[in-house]
């Protein structure tokens, strides 16, 4: 099965109010967390969805294995 890649642009309108859908990107892969209670409003503390995270984990109290909890969606575009 083959991943889709998507743009930052359309990346962007997942981010809980444009569309239903809570997407967020980390190196590269786009995640699903339309269906997790820590992203249900769009936010996770002062994060938002809809964008590339991999420079904020950085700052996160965890690691990027809560990555794995999330389903892939696709790939981000260079």
């Amino acid at each position: 099965m083959s991943v889709k890649t998507y743009t930052r642009r359309q990346l962007s309108l997942r981010n809980g109010k444009d569309r239903q859908e809570v997407w967020i990107a980390y190196k590269g892969v786009i995640y699903d967390a339309s269906d997790s209670r820590l992203w249900h409003t769009g936010m996770h503390y002062e994060h938002w969805s809809g964008q590339d995270l991999t420079d904020e984990l950085k700052d996160a109290p965890h690691t990027e294995s809560v990555f794995q909890r999330l389903p892939i969606v696709g790939h981000l575009a260079d």
